[in-house]
């Protein structure tokens, strides 16, 4: 029996090592020992190398420290430099001169610009806001001119609580295509789900619905095949991975499109935490019950995510694309105040707006009763971290639920770290004891609420291509809250005793993952 367990055991290391995932891992990592060797080598064994190295690095961390960014990164990079004089120096050198990054952030500037007279924004919208929220209108007028996300009147939501009430809706809506399909995702797991959505992408693209789909480049280390695109677009589906995952080091790869897009004939968009992959509806079980949420828009705003997606897509594209038969002419209806205003938002890592970090402080500055908070990670910069306590402090009701089941230890260990001072200052903090939260959701006062993909951490905050829906007094806020008030009845209070009885070894570990959080 053991030395069955033992084979087995071998069989599976091996297949992890020499599996595709597995090699790229490999020559990453020998890239790095390379460049540490290298540099280790030079510095003890030649004096004027070391002279030279150590003015390097010197001049390196005065750059870092004059740099424009958040300073939790900086402080991280400053830290890598101090400890790894030459390898620290070097890799910086080489993380920031590198020509992908800024490729991609010239091209979505560019392609910003093209499609930027296809979104306009009605300035008595604005105005409208100014009257009932001044602080709205001014985000709003933010969005718009400084980033070109328009804000929406006369725009439908549905709210989805779970992934097994977002999916039947979705295959719903995709049956019902008849001009186009765009469908952008961060993780795509074969499976049932993934497997009804295909069959549904398959029969339209036969009936001759332009079908578009793309997806992170992650999936192919151990999701799906590397040559997956081929095999869809041979069944008649456009499709590309975002930056596929290759064994060279480079910071592109750190940037993963983490948005979550499906839009039907320009009528309907679906945004929020799920993904396609059969955790997220619950027929696999991974962590506990999986809760996530989602949101579909239909209307005007609807545009703004068509303009997402076709902006993503033609990063890659050589020929024009002719955005402006995407885009559906609304009739001129009645004003139905009740649906109130709806701004979609996109965030991108090369453009130096936190657009998703500003939404969460808008919400967080400008509430007057409460700020109800569902995030799978807690991974928070001294901004955020500093934003969360003043709200609590001035009497603003805030709670967070994070997940009672996590599915990464070590970012479970590190929210931790953040529990007791957000506790001090009156933020409560709540664990669903069912499983694992992966939901991304703010709603405060009643009357606004951002439903989304981006996660309270560094990475989805500053590194990752991110979206979501900004919502005002629209009759869905309700819905989120009604939600938000359920999902608080299946978790537990986190206390202060129970913190002080964290063991030591969770402790240190926690204490030391927060020098390398904006990395994680």
């Amino acid at each position: 029996m053991e030395e069955n367990t033992v084979k087995k055991a071998k069989k599976g290391f091996l297949h992890i090592v020499f599996s595709r995932a597995g090699m790229i891992v490999i020559l990453l990592l020998l890239q790095l020992m390379l460049l540490f060797s290298v540099t280790t080598f030079l510095s003890e064994y030649s004096t004027i190398y070391y002279v030279v190295f150590n003015i390097l690095s010197v001049l390196v961390v005065i750059y870092i420290i004059n740099e424009k960014g958040n300073p939790a990164f900086n402080m991280t990079w400053i830290l890598l430099v101090m400890i790894f004089p030459v390898f620290g120096s070097l890799f910086y050198i080489y993380v920031k001169s590198q020509l992908g990054t800024r490729y991609i952030g010239k091209t979505l500037g560019r392609i910003k610009l093209e499609t930027s007279r296809y979104i306009d924004q009605k300035q008595d919208m604005l105005e409208e806001i100014r009257v009932s929220k001044p602080a709205n209108a001014n985000l709003a007028h933010y969005m718009k001119f400084q980033l070109g996300f328009p804000t929406y009147r006369n725009t439908k939501a549905t709210y989805f609580s779970c992934g097994e009430e977002k999916f039947p809706a979705m295959i719903r809506e995709l049956k019902k295509a008849e001009k186009f399909i765009f469908m952008e995702y961060f993780i795509v797991e074969e499976g049932y789900m993934w497997d009804s959505v295909l069959n549904v992408l398959k029969e339209k693209a036969e009936q001759g619905v332009e079908v578009r789909f793309m997806y992170d480049g992650m999936c192919s280390l151990t999701m799906l095949p590397h040559n997956y695109p081929k095999t869809l677009q041979k069944l008649g589906i456009k499709c590309k991975m975002f930056s596929p995952i290759r064994p060279l080091l480079s910071t592109t790869q750190n940037n993963r499109d983490h948005r979550k897009i499906c839009v039907v004939d320009g009528k309907v968009a679906i945004t929020g935490g799920i993904n396609l992959g059969d955790e997220y509806i619950n027929r696999k079980e991974r962590f506990g019950y999986w809760k996530d949420t989602a949101i579909m828009l239909e209307g005007p705003a609807v545009q703004s995510f068509t303009m997402m997606f076709l902006q993503m897509w033609n990063v890659t594209e050589k020929s024009v694309d002719y955005y402006k038969q995407y885009l559906r002419q609304e009739p001129q209806t009645e004003l139905q105040r009740e649906l109130g205003f709806v701004l979609p938002y996109a965030d991108s890592p090369y453009d130096n707006e936190n657009v998703g970090e500003e939404v969460y402080f808008h919400i967080l500055n400008h509430a007057k009763k409460y700020v109800h908070i569902m995030t799978p990670y807690l991974i928070l910069d001294n901004e955020m971290l500093d934003t969360l306590k003043r709200a609590a402090k001035s009497g603003i009701e805030v709670q967070i639920i994070m997940p009672g089941i996590p599915d990464k230890w070590y970012a479970f260990a590190l929210a931790k770290t953040y529990y007791l001072e957000l506790m001090d200052a009156g933020v409560q903090i709540f664990e669903f004891t069912p499983g694992f939260v992966h939901a991304k959701v703010f709603v405060s006062d009643d009357d606004t609420a951002t439903v989304g993909t981006v996660n309270l951490d560094y990475r989805s905050l500053y590194l990752h291509f991110e979206c979501g829906a900004f919502i005002y007094n629209n009759v869905v806020v309700r819905d989120v809250e009604l939600d938000f008030q359920s999902t608080l009845l299946r978790c537990r209070r986190v206390t202060r005793a129970e913190m002080k009885k964290i063991t030591v070894p969770m402790k240190v570990a926690g204490r030391v993952l927060r020098l390398v959080a904006p990395l994680m």
